[in-house]
């Protein structure tokens, strides 16, 4: 029995539990937010991060009311440490267009919202960011690991922010998880 391009296509895509926009946090202090690393603890992998093995991390700075500079960084399969500086320009509370000046069609610091910060921590200790079509997402936390606990509460919240948590692959991180694997098989 063939399996139609379009029916294959749709078994290999990022499937979404919710058809709505995903839905941006209601309040955030961007300075809290904003200031310190974050590590990444699991993604939705994507092509311009698949040499990223360990270590992901993103800082951002905060250059005025409406733009925070972005770096993200990581260590790739062959052990070097790159990285990519770009902007992230506020669209409404919690929605922002981020940009990379040096990555092909994506320079424009103006443009429709594809960051969405729709979970955060009541103490900022981490965080959930996602496109507003759920194809990508970024769980984000203030250390390189988290417990158990730490674990389910973020499947929890993913799952209820309309993600398939399957889809998500935990990142290795140097003192937290040093495998990936989807963040659904973790208990």
């Amino acid at each position: 029995m063939a399996i139609s391009a379009a029916a294959a296509l749709a078994l290999l895509s990022p499937a979404v539990a919710s058809a709505a926009p995903l839905a941006p946090v209601a309040q955030v202090d961007v300075e809290r937010y904003a200031s310190g690393t974050w590590y990444q603890l699991a993604t939705i992998p994507a092509p311009f991060s698949i040499d990223c093995y360990l270590d992901a991390t993103a800082e951002y700075a905060v250059i005025d009311e409406n733009n925070i500079a972005v770096t993200n960084s990581c260590t790739t399969f062959a052990g070097e440490r790159r990285g990519v500086e770009g902007n992230a320009r506020a669209n409404g509370v919690g929605e922002f267009h981020v940009s990379f000046r040096n990555i092909p069609f994506q320079g424009s610091e103006d443009g429709p919202t594809n960051y969405v910060l729709t979970y955060v921590a009541d103490d900022y200790s981490w965080a959930l960011v996602g496109n507003p079509s759920r194809t990508s997402a970024w769980v984000l936390s203030r250390t390189p690991a988290v417990s158990d606990d730490g674990w389910r509460q973020i499947r929890s919240v993913v799952e209820a922010r309309g993600f398939n948590s399957c889809f998500l692959m935990t990142s290795p991180t140097t003192g937290g998880l040093d495998r990936i694997v989807p963040l659904c098989t973790l208990e």
